[in-house]
């Protein structure tokens, strides 16, 4: 945890807040901290700052806090995930969080299979608790808005276009395409497929609503190397 992150029900009072929860625990046992410490802490959704331990008992810390500092600024793009497998779909999230990705829409595929869908890492809570973890990770306070579609052709026809409007579009996607584009200054919507890639039936959708086929070479990644190697090749 390199930030610690605050949200509105920790407030006791407007510079102090209360920790009970994992957090908690984080500073006894990883920190080690003790009273006077500073810490850096950051409000979700707001600015970041210092927060000074006033108090740190086995069952609760209290902490002065003061934001003074804006958490540094998103990737312009907007991810199209399709659905991992959910043992990957935390870590993706995860990752997904701490690279600054603003959008992230998760998306049915011909690959991926139907008990995906039934897991509960896809819960609310379960796929905030992860954008957390990267927010934590990489020092931002800002959560990913995450989408999700189940149908794949309503979306690709009906709201993608509009989605990707004004954007480089690109898919992810192995093959004899051009190589991914290096150092982009510009929006990007960039759709990544399952294990084993998606389907030329999807390809061609995707390519209809402007987005077209970039490959990373060879080998075949997994879908949480492929999206850190995309992100990172492209920013």
């Amino acid at each position: 945890m390199n930030l610690l992150l605050l949200d509105d029900a920790d407030f006791v009072a407007a510079d102090r807040v209360l920790l009970r929860d994992r957090r908690l625990t984080h500073l006894h046992e990883v920190h080690r901290a003790e009273s006077g410490d500073s810490l850096r802490v950051g409000r979700l959704g707001g600015l970041m700052g210092e927060g000074r331990i006033l108090k740190l008992e086995r069952d609760e810390a209290e902490l002065q806090v003061s934001f003074t500092q804006a958490p540094p600024a998103k990737l312009p793009l907007t991810l199209l995930l399709a659905l991992p497998r959910p043992k990957m779909l935390r870590r993706v999230l995860q990752t997904v969080s701490a690279m600054g990705v603003p959008r992230l829409v998760l998306l049915n595929s011909y690959r991926v299979e139907k008990s995906f869908w039934q897991t509960p890492f896809l819960e609310p809570d379960a796929i905030r608790e992860q954008l957390v973890l990267g927010l934590e990770q990489a020092r931002d306070t800002v959560l990913p808005e995450v989408i999700i579609e189940k149908r794949f052709k309503p979306f690709v026809e009906d709201r993608l276009p509009a989605l990707a409007e004004g954007s480089l579009g690109l898919i992810g996607h192995p093959g004899p395409w051009p190589a991914c584009p290096r150092a982009v200054e510009q929006a990007v919507t960039l759709a990544i497929g399952p294990e084993g890639g998606w389907i030329p039936y999807e390809v061609d959708k995707l390519r209809e609503a402007g987005l077209a086929p970039v490959q990373l070479g060879e080998r075949i990644l997994r879908v949480e190397t492929a999206v850190t190697a995309l992100l990172a090749r492209l920013f």
